[in-house]
Protein backbone atom coordinates (compact mmCIF):
# COMPACT_ATOMS: atom_id res chain seq x y z
CA UNK A 1 0.00 0.00 0.00
CA UNK A 2 1.37 3.60 -0.88
CA UNK A 3 2.01 5.68 1.95
CA UNK A 4 1.30 9.21 2.90
CA UNK A 5 2.65 11.68 5.76
CA UNK A 6 0.28 14.54 6.54
CA UNK A 7 0.73 16.94 8.65
CA UNK A 8 -2.07 18.15 10.99
CA UNK A 9 -4.59 15.99 12.32
CA UNK A 10 -7.35 18.09 12.59
CA UNK A 11 -10.76 18.83 11.14
CA UNK A 12 -9.87 19.62 7.78
CA UNK A 13 -6.56 17.35 7.84
CA UNK A 14 -8.98 14.40 8.42
CA UNK A 15 -12.11 16.11 6.61
CA UNK A 16 -10.62 16.83 3.40
CA UNK A 17 -6.95 15.99 2.50
CA UNK A 18 -6.90 12.70 4.77
CA UNK A 19 -10.00 11.69 3.04
CA UNK A 20 -8.94 11.80 -0.24
CA UNK A 21 -6.00 10.35 0.12
CA UNK A 22 -7.10 7.16 1.77
CA UNK A 23 -9.90 7.16 -0.74
CA UNK A 24 -6.58 7.12 -3.40
CA UNK A 25 -5.16 3.86 -1.58
CA UNK A 26 -2.84 5.64 1.03
CA UNK A 27 -2.08 4.49 4.10
CA UNK A 28 -2.64 8.14 5.61
CA UNK A 29 -0.09 8.81 8.69
CA UNK A 30 -0.91 11.83 10.26
CA UNK A 31 1.40 13.71 12.10
CA UNK A 32 0.07 16.01 14.92
CA UNK A 33 1.42 17.43 18.65
CA UNK A 34 -1.98 17.42 20.07
CA UNK A 35 -1.75 14.12 22.43
CA UNK A 36 -4.68 13.50 22.75
CA UNK A 37 -5.89 13.41 19.10
CA UNK A 38 -2.66 11.29 17.84
CA UNK A 39 -4.01 8.50 20.47
CA UNK A 40 -7.39 8.34 18.99
CA UNK A 41 -6.48 7.69 15.87
CA UNK A 42 -3.81 5.14 16.52
CA UNK A 43 -6.61 3.67 18.95
CA UNK A 44 -9.20 3.46 16.16
CA UNK A 45 -7.45 3.08 13.09
CA UNK A 46 -10.32 4.54 11.56
CA UNK A 47 -12.59 8.00 11.45
CA UNK A 48 -16.33 8.85 9.58
CA UNK A 49 -16.66 11.75 7.27
CA UNK A 50 -20.20 13.28 7.14
CA UNK A 51 -21.38 15.50 4.97
CA UNK A 52 -23.40 18.74 6.04
CA UNK A 53 -27.37 17.92 5.70
CA UNK A 54 -26.40 13.74 4.77
CA UNK A 55 -27.28 10.98 6.48
CA UNK A 56 -24.73 8.49 4.90
CA UNK A 57 -21.14 8.55 7.01
CA UNK A 58 -17.36 8.07 3.99
CA UNK A 59 -15.47 5.66 6.30
CA UNK A 60 -11.82 6.55 6.22
CA UNK A 61 -9.52 3.89 7.17
CA UNK A 62 -6.14 3.08 6.82
CA UNK A 63 -4.97 5.67 8.96
CA UNK A 64 -2.20 5.96 12.22
CA UNK A 65 -0.37 9.01 13.55
CA UNK A 66 2.76 10.20 14.76
CA UNK A 67 3.14 12.55 17.82
CA UNK A 68 6.12 14.55 16.35
CA UNK A 69 6.93 15.94 19.62
CA UNK A 70 7.42 12.73 21.31
CA UNK A 71 8.00 10.06 18.40
CA UNK A 72 10.89 12.22 16.02
CA UNK A 73 12.73 9.10 15.17
CA UNK A 74 9.02 7.57 13.66
CA UNK A 75 8.37 10.85 11.88
CA UNK A 76 11.93 10.90 9.96
CA UNK A 77 11.34 6.88 9.01
CA UNK A 78 8.05 7.45 7.79
CA UNK A 79 9.38 10.59 5.70
CA UNK A 80 12.02 8.39 4.34
CA UNK A 81 9.06 5.56 3.08
CA UNK A 82 6.86 8.33 2.10
CA UNK A 83 5.22 7.84 -1.33
CA UNK A 84 3.58 11.57 -0.58
CA UNK A 85 3.41 14.39 1.91
CA UNK A 86 1.01 17.05 2.48
CA UNK A 87 0.11 19.37 4.71
CA UNK A 88 -3.33 21.47 6.31
CA UNK A 89 -1.94 22.68 9.18
CA UNK A 90 -2.01 26.68 9.07
CA UNK A 91 -0.08 28.74 7.28
CA UNK A 92 1.81 29.97 10.32
CA UNK A 93 2.85 26.50 11.54
CA UNK A 94 4.65 25.81 8.17
CA UNK A 95 8.02 27.09 9.46
CA UNK A 96 7.73 25.45 12.71
CA UNK A 97 7.48 21.39 10.80
CA UNK A 98 10.14 22.68 8.63
CA UNK A 99 13.16 21.58 10.56
CA UNK A 100 11.90 18.07 10.77
CA UNK A 101 11.15 17.82 6.94
CA UNK A 102 14.40 18.76 6.67
CA UNK A 103 16.07 16.11 8.82
CA UNK A 104 13.53 13.51 7.44
CA UNK A 105 14.54 14.50 4.07
CA UNK A 106 18.20 14.52 4.24
CA UNK A 107 17.82 10.69 5.89
CA UNK A 108 15.56 9.85 2.67
CA UNK A 109 18.09 10.84 -0.09
CA UNK A 110 20.62 8.85 1.53
CA UNK A 111 18.95 5.74 1.01
CA UNK A 112 15.95 6.21 -0.94
CA UNK A 113 16.12 7.59 -4.71
CA UNK A 114 12.56 7.84 -5.23
CA UNK A 115 10.72 11.26 -6.16
CA UNK A 116 8.92 12.82 -3.20
CA UNK A 117 6.26 15.76 -3.79
CA UNK A 118 5.58 17.79 -0.93
CA UNK A 119 2.40 19.49 -0.89
CA UNK A 120 1.13 22.23 1.62
CA UNK A 121 -2.63 22.80 0.87
CA UNK A 122 -2.68 25.95 3.39
CA UNK A 123 -5.30 28.97 2.51
CA UNK A 124 -2.88 31.07 1.04
CA UNK A 125 -0.45 32.10 -2.24
CA UNK A 126 2.28 29.83 -3.31
CA UNK A 127 2.30 27.57 0.48
CA UNK A 128 4.30 24.90 -0.92
CA UNK A 129 6.87 27.22 -2.13
CA UNK A 130 7.31 28.57 1.28
CA UNK A 131 7.44 25.58 2.88
CA UNK A 132 10.32 24.56 0.63
CA UNK A 133 12.17 27.74 1.51
CA UNK A 134 11.94 26.88 5.03
CA UNK A 135 12.79 23.44 5.07
CA UNK A 136 15.86 24.29 2.72
CA UNK A 137 17.14 26.84 5.84
CA UNK A 138 17.33 23.66 7.64
CA UNK A 139 19.32 21.96 5.14
CA UNK A 140 23.19 21.36 5.01
CA UNK A 141 24.73 22.84 1.47
CA UNK A 142 25.85 19.23 0.15
CA UNK A 143 22.21 17.86 0.27
CA UNK A 144 20.49 20.55 -1.47
CA UNK A 145 21.46 19.44 -4.76
CA UNK A 146 20.53 15.73 -4.48
CA UNK A 147 16.83 16.56 -2.74
CA UNK A 148 16.79 19.57 -5.57
CA UNK A 149 16.56 16.83 -7.82
CA UNK A 150 14.17 13.98 -5.90
CA UNK A 151 11.95 15.80 -4.25
CA UNK A 152 9.41 18.41 -5.67
CA UNK A 153 7.37 21.16 -4.08
CA UNK A 154 4.12 21.73 -6.14
CA UNK A 155 1.96 24.66 -4.70
CA UNK A 156 -1.25 23.98 -4.15
CA UNK A 157 -4.93 25.75 -3.91
CA UNK A 158 -7.56 24.41 -2.06
CA UNK A 159 -10.83 24.91 -1.05
CA UNK A 160 -13.27 23.20 1.72
CA UNK A 161 -15.62 24.79 4.08
CA UNK A 162 -15.08 22.59 7.52
CA UNK A 163 -16.62 24.75 10.36
CA UNK A 164 -15.49 24.59 14.29
CA UNK A 165 -17.71 21.62 15.26
CA UNK A 166 -17.90 19.54 18.59
CA UNK A 167 -19.35 15.95 17.68
CA UNK A 168 -19.82 12.99 20.01
CA UNK A 169 -18.51 10.67 17.90
CA UNK A 170 -14.83 10.43 18.44
CA UNK A 171 -13.23 11.72 14.87
CA UNK A 172 -15.88 12.34 13.24
CA UNK A 173 -15.69 15.16 11.17
CA UNK A 174 -18.61 17.44 9.30
CA UNK A 175 -17.79 18.93 5.83
CA UNK A 176 -19.53 20.79 2.69
CA UNK A 177 -20.03 18.62 0.27
CA UNK A 178 -18.09 21.47 -1.90
CA UNK A 179 -14.35 20.75 -2.29
CA UNK A 180 -11.37 21.72 -4.64
CA UNK A 181 -8.00 21.07 -4.82
CA UNK A 182 -5.75 22.13 -7.65
CA UNK A 183 -1.68 21.21 -7.60
CA UNK A 184 0.67 22.92 -9.89
CA UNK A 185 1.81 20.07 -12.61
CA UNK A 186 5.18 21.93 -13.32
CA UNK A 187 6.35 21.52 -9.73
CA UNK A 188 6.05 17.87 -9.52
CA UNK A 189 8.55 15.85 -9.29
CA UNK A 190 8.53 12.22 -11.11
CA UNK A 191 5.22 10.67 -11.65
CA UNK A 192 2.19 12.52 -10.84
CA UNK A 193 -0.10 10.94 -8.03
CA UNK A 194 -3.09 9.86 -9.14
CA UNK A 195 -5.51 11.37 -6.58
CA UNK A 196 -9.35 11.41 -6.85
CA UNK A 197 -10.67 14.87 -5.82
CA UNK A 198 -6.37 16.39 -6.79
CA UNK A 199 -6.56 17.89 -10.10
CA UNK A 200 -3.42 18.94 -11.89
CA UNK A 201 -3.66 22.56 -13.69
CA UNK A 202 -0.95 24.07 -15.57
CA UNK A 203 -1.67 27.73 -14.65
CA UNK A 204 -2.01 27.33 -10.85
CA UNK A 205 -1.83 31.07 -9.71
CA UNK A 206 -5.16 31.91 -11.78
CA UNK A 207 -7.03 29.06 -9.86
CA UNK A 208 -5.28 30.54 -6.34
CA UNK A 209 -5.98 34.06 -7.08
CA UNK A 210 -9.62 32.78 -8.28
CA UNK A 211 -10.10 31.11 -4.43
CA UNK A 212 -8.15 33.92 -3.08
CA UNK A 213 -10.06 36.76 -4.28
CA UNK A 214 -13.51 35.06 -4.47
CA UNK A 215 -13.87 32.45 -1.67
CA UNK A 216 -11.16 34.11 0.41
CA UNK A 217 -11.98 37.65 0.02
CA UNK A 218 -15.68 37.28 0.33
CA UNK A 219 -15.50 35.31 3.42
CA UNK A 220 -13.10 38.30 4.99
CA UNK A 221 -15.91 41.03 3.49
CA UNK A 222 -18.61 39.68 5.05
CA UNK A 223 -17.01 38.84 8.81
CA UNK A 224 -15.67 42.12 8.97
CA UNK A 225 -18.42 44.31 8.29
CA UNK A 226 -20.75 41.70 9.90
CA UNK A 227 -18.04 42.28 13.57
CA UNK A 228 -19.19 46.24 12.64
CA UNK A 229 -22.66 45.52 13.22
CA UNK A 230 -22.87 43.22 15.87
CA UNK A 231 -23.56 39.84 14.36
CA UNK A 232 -21.82 36.75 15.50
CA UNK A 233 -22.35 34.39 12.68
CA UNK A 234 -21.83 34.27 8.87
CA UNK A 235 -25.43 32.58 8.34
CA UNK A 236 -27.03 35.51 10.41
CA UNK A 237 -24.86 38.10 8.46
CA UNK A 238 -25.82 36.73 5.00
CA UNK A 239 -29.59 37.31 6.20
CA UNK A 240 -28.22 41.37 6.07
CA UNK A 241 -29.21 43.07 2.94
CA UNK A 242 -26.76 45.47 3.00
CA UNK A 243 -23.85 42.76 4.02
CA UNK A 244 -24.58 40.66 0.97
CA UNK A 245 -25.01 43.55 -1.19
CA UNK A 246 -21.67 44.97 0.27
CA UNK A 247 -19.53 41.17 -0.11
CA UNK A 248 -21.60 41.60 -3.92
CA UNK A 249 -20.07 44.43 -4.67
CA UNK A 250 -16.91 43.21 -3.23
CA UNK A 251 -17.40 40.21 -5.68
CA UNK A 252 -17.75 42.25 -8.81
CA UNK A 253 -14.74 44.17 -8.27
CA UNK A 254 -12.72 40.84 -7.73
CA UNK A 255 -14.54 39.36 -10.91
CA UNK A 256 -13.79 42.26 -13.10
CA UNK A 257 -10.34 42.02 -12.12
CA UNK A 258 -9.99 37.50 -12.74
CA UNK A 259 -11.92 38.08 -16.08
CA UNK A 260 -9.56 40.79 -17.13
CA UNK A 261 -6.57 38.76 -15.76
CA UNK A 262 -6.97 35.23 -16.45
CA UNK A 263 -9.48 35.22 -19.40
CA UNK A 264 -12.25 33.54 -17.12
CA UNK A 265 -15.70 32.85 -19.02
CA UNK A 266 -17.91 35.40 -16.97
CA UNK A 267 -21.03 32.90 -17.43
CA UNK A 268 -18.57 30.22 -15.56
CA UNK A 269 -16.97 32.96 -13.00
CA UNK A 270 -20.86 34.27 -12.58
CA UNK A 271 -21.45 30.13 -11.31
CA UNK A 272 -18.59 30.14 -9.08
CA UNK A 273 -19.45 33.75 -7.18
CA UNK A 274 -23.08 32.32 -6.98
CA UNK A 275 -21.53 28.91 -5.42
CA UNK A 276 -19.62 30.40 -2.82
CA UNK A 277 -22.32 33.10 -1.87
CA UNK A 278 -24.14 29.94 -1.51
CA UNK A 279 -21.95 28.34 0.66
CA UNK A 280 -21.89 31.73 3.28
CA UNK A 281 -25.48 31.14 3.20
CA UNK A 282 -25.71 27.89 4.34
CA UNK A 283 -26.45 27.43 7.98
CA UNK A 284 -24.47 24.03 8.04
CA UNK A 285 -21.18 25.97 7.26
CA UNK A 286 -21.99 29.08 9.25
CA UNK A 287 -19.01 30.13 11.37
CA UNK A 288 -17.87 32.82 14.12
CA UNK A 289 -17.13 35.91 12.90
CA UNK A 290 -14.00 36.89 15.13
CA UNK A 291 -12.73 33.31 13.76
CA UNK A 292 -13.53 34.26 9.86
CA UNK A 293 -11.97 37.05 10.80
CA UNK A 294 -9.17 36.39 13.08
CA UNK A 295 -5.66 37.18 11.82
CA UNK A 296 -6.39 40.73 10.09
CA UNK A 297 -2.89 40.87 9.87
CA UNK A 298 -2.08 38.23 6.78
CA UNK A 299 -5.34 39.26 5.62
CA UNK A 300 -4.38 43.05 5.01
CA UNK A 301 -1.19 42.04 3.94
CA UNK A 302 0.34 43.47 0.44
CA UNK A 303 -0.17 40.40 -1.54
CA UNK A 304 -3.12 38.93 0.40
CA UNK A 305 -7.19 38.94 -0.52
CA UNK A 306 -7.96 42.55 0.43
CA UNK A 307 -5.43 44.84 -0.65
CA UNK A 308 -3.90 42.59 -3.54
CA UNK A 309 -6.93 42.72 -5.83
CA UNK A 310 -7.63 46.71 -4.91
CA UNK A 311 -4.25 47.52 -5.75
CA UNK A 312 -4.32 45.84 -9.30
CA UNK A 313 -7.54 46.97 -10.14
CA UNK A 314 -6.40 50.79 -9.34
CA UNK A 315 -2.73 49.38 -11.63
CA UNK A 316 -5.93 49.09 -14.20
CA UNK A 317 -7.95 52.10 -14.05
CA UNK A 318 -10.68 51.35 -11.69
CA UNK A 319 -11.67 51.80 -8.28
CA UNK A 320 -12.15 49.70 -5.78
CA UNK A 321 -14.47 51.00 -3.92
CA UNK A 322 -15.92 47.95 -1.91
CA UNK A 323 -12.94 46.47 -1.21
CA UNK A 324 -11.24 50.21 0.19
CA UNK A 325 -14.45 49.93 2.96
CA UNK A 326 -13.85 46.41 3.85
CA UNK A 327 -10.18 47.00 4.23
CA UNK A 328 -11.24 49.90 6.67
CA UNK A 329 -13.37 47.64 8.41
CA UNK A 330 -10.67 45.36 8.75
CA UNK A 331 -8.58 48.09 10.97
CA UNK A 332 -11.58 48.31 13.07
CA UNK A 333 -11.72 44.87 13.78
CA UNK A 334 -10.73 45.07 17.90
CA UNK A 335 -11.53 41.42 19.09
CA UNK A 336 -9.63 41.60 22.02
CA UNK A 337 -9.00 37.62 21.52
CA UNK A 338 -7.44 37.99 18.68
CA UNK A 339 -3.29 38.82 19.11
CA UNK A 340 -2.85 40.38 15.88
CA UNK A 341 -6.35 42.40 15.93
CA UNK A 342 -5.08 43.84 19.12
CA UNK A 343 -1.48 44.20 17.76
CA UNK A 344 -2.86 46.41 15.15
CA UNK A 345 -5.03 48.40 17.28
CA UNK A 346 -1.98 48.73 19.99
CA UNK A 347 -0.10 50.47 16.73
CA UNK A 348 -2.91 52.82 16.00
CA UNK A 349 -3.17 53.91 19.00
CA UNK A 350 0.92 54.32 19.46
CA UNK A 351 1.63 55.66 15.72
CA UNK A 352 -1.75 57.11 14.13
CA UNK A 353 -3.97 55.04 11.36
CA UNK A 354 -1.66 56.51 8.31
CA UNK A 355 1.02 54.71 9.76
CA UNK A 356 -0.46 51.46 10.56
CA UNK A 357 -2.22 51.56 7.07
CA UNK A 358 1.32 52.01 5.53
CA UNK A 359 2.83 49.18 8.11
CA UNK A 360 0.74 46.53 7.58
CA UNK A 361 -0.39 47.37 3.80
CA UNK A 362 2.78 48.68 2.22
CA UNK A 363 0.97 51.42 0.88
CA UNK A 364 2.26 55.11 0.95
CA UNK A 365 0.76 57.91 2.00
CA UNK A 366 0.16 59.16 -1.43
CA UNK A 367 -0.69 55.76 -2.98
CA UNK A 368 -4.68 55.83 -3.92
CA UNK A 369 -5.95 53.49 -2.14
CA UNK A 370 -4.32 54.31 1.03
CA UNK A 371 -6.53 57.80 0.87
CA UNK A 372 -9.79 55.36 -0.38
CA UNK A 373 -9.13 53.14 2.53
CA UNK A 374 -9.10 56.54 4.99
CA UNK A 375 -12.25 58.03 3.58
CA UNK A 376 -13.59 54.86 4.61
CA UNK A 377 -12.63 55.20 8.22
Amino acid sequence: MKKAVHFGAGNIGRGFIGLLLSKAGYHVNFVDVAAPLVEDINALGKYNVQIFGKENKILVENVSAINSNENLDALLDAIVDADIITTAIGPNILKFIAPNIAKGLTKRVATNKTPLNIIACENMVGGSTVLKNFVYENLADDVKPEIEKLIGFPDAAVDRIVPAQKNDEKLLVKVEEFAEWDVDSNGVVGEIPEIKGMTLVDNLNAYIERKLFTVNTGHASIAYLAYQRGIKDISAAMKDEEIVQAARDVWAETSALLIDKYKFSPAVHRRYVQTAENRFANPYLSDEVTRVARGPKRKLSPKDRLVSPASQLIERGLNPEALAKVIAAAFKFDFTEDAEAVEIQNYIKEKGIDAAINFYTGLSSDAKLFQMIKANL
